[in-house]
């Protein structure tokens, strides 16, 4: 197989668990550079920071790596600055994740790590984007990820796509299989409310909290009712604009 140059992105920051393992898989394929956010960026989709200034930073990084960047920026940030002027190369690909958390159902339109792949799709980079279950459970994660990149890799999506994996959080003794072509649920995996609290001087405060989904919710067929019945979660994501 040819060796890849890829850049590794994500929306947790470049300090997390996540892009650190995504970034050792990456390297069993070729050059590896991360460009990741400075902090926390989840929720941001394909946001771009328009004026101002970004912070650049270029840490030590845990993983064999060409370069390593904290951008202080969105994810899509990320993917541009990279692109536009940090890297030496054009990637062959673009790996956004690990997340802290699945990217599943109507989840898909708010992730950052999404966006930063649809970032790249727009650059006409293909990408795949890895997610796993909120609470740090890596050991389907672990064991199938290199297995799941080298075959996505062989198998670039369409033009205008990205591949959209979810490892599920349960332990390899309870892990099923994987499941191909998954489509996205039409729900969330957490639902937001709002509480409202009236102050006597000022406006009203509003504060989100999440009601998770009950098992059993997701259709069969999609993406959410695969993880949380012990399955890997393959599937595709169009983006809004496709470059041929």
């Amino acid at each position: 197989m040819k060796r890849l140059k890829i850049l590794v992105v994500n929306d947790d920051g470049i300090l997390s668990p996540g892009i650190e393992r995504l970034a050792r898989n990456a390297a069993r394929f070729g050059e590896v550079w991360v460009a990741a956010p400075a902090s926390q960026c989840s929720g941001m989709s394909q946001r771009l920071s328009i004026s101002g200034t970004l912070t650049l930073e270029e840490p030590a990084f845990p993983a064999p790596v060409n370069g390593a960047y904290a951008i202080g920026g969105t994810p899509a940030d990320c993917v541009k600055v990279a692109l536009k002027s940090l890297l030496p190369v054009k990637p062959d690909f673009v790996f956004s994740g690990i997340n802290f958390g699945y990217n599943t159902g109507y989840d898909i339109a708010y992730s950052g790590t999404v966006g930063a792949a649809m970032e790249a799709v727009m650059n006409g980079i293909p990408a795949i984007a890895f997610s796993t279950q909120h609470d740090g459970s890596y050991d389907v994660t672990d064991k199938y990820i290199e297995q799941i990149t080298e075959e996505l890799i062989s198998a670039p999506p369409a033009p205008g796509e990205i591949w959209n994996v979810n490892f599920p959080g349960c332990p390899l003794e309870e892990f099923k299989g994987i499941l191909r072509d998954r489509t996205p649920a039409p729900m969330c995996v957490f639902e937001n409310y709002y509480s409202k609290s009236v102050q006597a001087d000022g406006p009203a405060l509003l504060t989100p909290y999440a009601v998770q989904l009950r098992d059993g919710d997701a259709p069969e067929g999609t993406d959410i009712h695969a993880v949380v019945n012990g399955w890997i979660s393959v599937g595709k994501v169009k983006s809004m604009v496709v470059n041929p």
